[in-house]
């Protein structure tokens, strides 16, 4: 259900091209924005990743047709290529890309992974002190970045330079106190901005879990331990995880949600510790999945999920507020959140997390 109101609410053609969808950024939607006169690449990136899902737990000829006409729409709209100036974009791109190639043989999604896979090695910078910038030429090394990025490399078999980001986020960014991790860094300065988000928490688990895997370090299982228990702590409560607001911040906590699962059906070990992190992971997909669906609005028979997922979704009265870009590059909420195709993406993002916790037994 999850899946088809943002199919009949958000997808439509681009600009009346043959084959292609993308998804319109705000329901009810602008002119502009049906018309894809404004659009988000990395919005768009988690599109394309939730429609994987959904033809990893229900295999179609019509899933698998929607993923290919994502990522084709993608590419023409993004004008330029596959890449941009932003390598956070270019980071949730290639993993939904190696996604769709790995496990439904997208064959348009090739060329674009050569093309990020290339843009996100290189732009390691070892006279920084390592790590990724946030954007070409910018001076700010931040989680949201890195965090996919090495998610991307690791996927694709470049595990020393994966390694590199895990060490480098957790010396650099993890808060001492809390055991989060902070959003970023300014090099050479060396001043941390310390604002804490879901998704960067989601990011640099998975980003662990998927090197403790491949490379069976112990280090990667503390990691995991120590950073569950501090999202447990400050970024839950009653068991569910906290909203990240509309906007870009949308995005935020579905995020979380879906590493949470990587982290519940990938990772490895039988001590106490990682069964007891494998149980919690789990347990908090699915009390927040709960939540949001119990505090969902059902608008002509599909549901529309609240921005924050304990309490009751508004019903956005119309495109009022709709996200513009701010100055720093990132997006704004609409008047009302639940307009935003971020915060819908989130619920979608959160029920196939708890389809897979649940399939597999957790």
């Amino acid at each position: 259900m999850a899946e088809s109101a943002i199919i009949s609410r958000h997808l439509r053609a681009l600009w009346a091209l043959p084959a292609t969808e993308l998804g319109v950024v705000g329901w009810p939607a602008t002119k502009r924005e049906r018309a894809f006169g404004s659009w988000h690449y990395w919005w768009q990136a988690h599109l394309i990743d939730c429609a994987v899902d959904a033809a990893n737990r229900v295999p179609t000829p019509a899933r698998r047709k929607r993923i290919g006409e994502i990522v084709r729409s993608h590419r023409i709209r993004n004008i330029t290529g596959w890449t941009n100036n932003y390598y956070d974009d270019m980071a949730w791109l290639a993993i939904a890309l190696e996604r769709a190639e790995r496990t439904q043989g997208i064959t348009e999604a090739r060329g674009g992974l050569v093309a990020l896979e290339k843009k996100l090695y290189e732009a390691w910078n070892p006279e920084a002190g390592g790590g990724l910038p946030w954007r070409i030429g910018s001076d700010y090394y931040n989680a949201p970045a890195n965090g996919p990025a090495g998610i991307a490399l690791v996927r694709l078999g470049r595990h020393g330079r994966a390694q590199e980001i895990a060490d480098w986020l957790d010396e650099t960014l993890r808060d001492r106190e809390s055991g989060l991790i902070l959003d970023g860094i300014h090099l050479p300065s060396g001043e941390i901005e310390r604002p804490t988000f879901t998704y960067c928490q989601g990011v640099v688990l998975g980003l662990e879990t998927e090197l403790a895997v491949q490379t069976g370090e112990p280090r990667h299982l503390e990691r995991v331990h120590r950073l569950l228990g501090a999202v447990q702590e400050h970024m839950t409560t009653g068991g569910v995880i906290n909203g990240g607001g509309g906007g870009d911040g949308g995005l935020f906590n579905g995020i979380l949600a879906r590493y949470l699962a990587v982290v519940a059906v990938m990772l490895p070990g039988e001590d106490r510790a990682q069964v007891g992190d494998r149980r919690t992971a789990a347990a908090l997909v699915r009390a927040s999945a709960t939540a949001a669906w119990s505090n969902r609005l059902d608008v002509e028979g599909e549901p529309l999920f609240g921005v924050d997922w304990r309490k009751p979704a508004q019903l956005p009265g119309g495109s009022a507020g709709a996200g513009y870009f701010t100055a720093g590059g990132s997006v704004t909420a609409s008047k009302v959140p639940e307009r935003d195709l971020s915060v819908q993406l989130s619920g979608w993002l959160l029920m196939e997390a708890a389809h897979l916790v649940s399939a597999a037994g957790l």
